[in-house]
């Protein structure tokens, strides 16, 4: 259920809610004397602070958000035995009877906990090489045991569920299904933290676990602060990561992840299948299993079958090969995860590969290498076929990427405002299908939330 959109505001202070207690008062200073000026540490986390207590408010556009709430401010107060944080002017929406929803706080928390992180212990130079692949890996490995979501020893399946929040009412009740299902076969999820085919398996889960009376279960969101905003943290999640940037957001999705499940969504879910195909498609990944399942409702079965072609037509039957398509059938998608899982938990034990992390897949250093959407960058993609297809389908990525920047970031909007659509040449052969697939997303009202008014941020040209 939606929080209708209110611009009432609460002044309070909020105690730790988490794992705050790791954090050193030196971290906390640290953090402070950054936010004054250097790097904007305070601004990143001011703007998730707003984005996690608007959570439930249908705005699908930070510039919107961020202005309503212009005001808002939030403040580090050291104390003597941890941290406390002063909130000014924050919405209304996330307290009851003057004390913050403990959901709420917890998220709040986990943001400060991995802002303070990455910050400090991640882009700090002499610990890790941002330009090695290897050490990009290790990062993401770090900034995951730091908010405690791999446990060793624990064998529980975790299936990754990619779809977007902008679906149908028939579309979401699905992924609650196959949640359902999911969990009732004991499966742990793991989603992009926000609404519609993020929200819905968890929410399935959550009553099968209960069924099952697994207490234990873990709903695991992972988020960056360029879309938290637009999908800020359901109240399912309850362990929140917050990576730096979307490319470690991804790898920490096929790192943690035993399947993948794609639900119908739009660009972004279009970039998350793009970037999954790209790596199963490196030559070094051809043996390693990692399952992923396309599924959704018989009414979705056009746009399904639309996606389909694209990766087709775009990238070959070589990347149709690397998935298998269920349409209509819950129980049948639980039954295909399931099968996954035991083949990747057999793989894992044979290669000695840790159960908890996917050390072994390979990924490219252009998968991991953030890509800022500019207007130039988006220019110079090569969306061509004379270069690799896993190369191809990198690229892809990045256009679809910039498009979700141009849809719902508040810098990519900004940029959009100031000069224009994005360009996009590529390929006759890839043009036609991409032009046709991004035009159905804008019809079936796949961009935006229901009922908005979508203008394209970019053009397709030849």
């Amino acid at each position: 259920m939606n929080t209708p959109i209110s611009s009432d505001t609460t002044d309070a202070y909020i105690f730790p809610e988490g794992r705050m207690e790791v954090l050193s008062k030196q971290e906390v200073d640290k953090l402070m004397k950054a936010g004054n000026g250097s790097g904007g540490m305070h601004e990143i986390f001011r703007k998730c602070a707003l984005a996690v207590l608007n959570t439930g408010v249908p705005i699908d556009d930070s510039k919107v958000l961020f202005e309503m709430f212009s005001d808002f401010e939030i403040k580090l107060i050291p104390q003597e035995r941890g941290i406390q944080l002063q909130v000014r002017n924050a919405p209304a929406s996330a307290f009851v009877d003057g004390k913050m929803i403990k959901g709420l706080r917890e998220h709040l928390f986990s943001v400060l906990r991995d802002i303070v992180y990455s910050k400090s212990q991640i882009e700090r130079k002499g610990i890790f090489d941002l330009t090695s692949s290897g050490d990009l890996t290790n990062a993401v490995f770090h900034i995951l045991r730091n908010a405690g979501t791999l446990k060793p020893g624990d064998e529980t399946g975790l299936a990754v569920c990619w779809g977007g929040h902008a679906i149908t009412r028939r579309e979401y009740d699905y992924t609650k299904k196959v949640g359902y299902e999911l969990g009732l076969r004991g499966l742990n999820i793991c989603t992009g933290c926000g609404h519609g085919a993020m929200k819905g398996p968890m929410k399935g889960a959550t009553i099968a676990h209960a069924k099952q009376r697994i207490i234990t279960g873990s709903y695991i969101g992972l988020t960056e602060p360029g879309i938290i905003a637009t999908e800020p943290p359901n109240p399912i999640v309850n362990k929140l990561v917050l990576l730096p940037d979307i490319e470690k957001r991804l790898e920490a999705f096929v790192r943690l992840g035993h399947v993948i499940i794609i639900f119908p969504g739009g660009v972004g879910t279009s970039e998350e299948l793009l970037y999954l195909l790209g790596i199963l498609m490196h030559p070094e990944n051809r043996d390693v299993p990692f399952p992923l399942i396309i599924s959704g409702p018989e009414e979705s079965r056009d746009f399904l079958k639309r996606l389909d072609n694209f990766v087709g037509t775009a990238l070959g039957p070589e990347a149709q090969s690397m998935y298998t398509m269920i349409i209509g059938d819950p129980t049948q998608t639980a039954h295909a995860v399931m099968q996954g899982v035991e083949e990747v938990i057999n793989f894992r034990k044979e290669t000695d590969d840790a159960y908890y992390y996917n050390w072994h897949l390979k990924i490219d250093y252009r998968f991991q290498v953030p890509f800022e959407a500019t207007h130039e960058n988006m220019a110079q993609l090569d969306l061509h076929h004379d270069q690799p297809v896993h190369e191809l389908a990198a690229n892809l990525r990045r256009a679809f990427s910039g498009i979700v920047a141009g849809n719902v970031r508040e810098d990519g909007i900004r940029a959009i405002e100031k000069k224009g659509p994005f360009e996009i040449s590529c390929d006759p052969s890839v043009l036609t299908p991409l032009d046709k697939l991004l035009d159905s997303f804008v019809k079936e009202g796949r961009m935006k939330l229901p009922g908005s008014v979508y203008e394209p941020c970019y053009r397709i040209v030849g």
